[in-house]
């Protein structure tokens, strides 16, 4: 479950080392729903690669400019990442893209907004 920012993550926030990024849509629900606002970090992956359980944005597969919030589920040794969404109702198109490049990867959620 995501935790909602404590005082590190909003002084974090407080001094540009975290990013307020908010929702859109309903793949992400029950965990985050449409118009509440997350914190990301932008820096999280310069080192290391995106972990299965984490929450990502991610620049959209398919539309240029659009950025996404999903899941990783799983990432094989080339760096790749299968991300998807949470909502079981939404239909598959909308929660899955399937494999995509850690480098279309931007930042790790670290908690929600209060």
């Amino acid at each position: 479950m995501l935790s909602t920012s404590n005082y590190q993550e909003l002084l974090l926030w407080l001094l540009r080392l975290r990013q307020r990024f908010c929702v859109t849509g309903n793949s992400m629900f029950p965990i985050l729903k449409a118009g509440e606002e997350v914190l990301v970090d932008t820096k999280a992956y310069r080192r290391y690669l995106p972990g299965i359980g984490d929450l990502v944005i991610a620049w959209h597969p398919q539309k240029e400019n659009l950025r996404i919030i999903k899941r990783v589920v799983k990432v094989d040794e080339k760096g790749n990442c299968f991300l998807m969404g949470e909502n079981s109702l939404e239909s598959s198109d909308s929660r899955s893209f399937g494999w995509v490049s850690s480098q279309k990867i931007i930042a790790k959620v670290t908690s929600k907004f209060p």
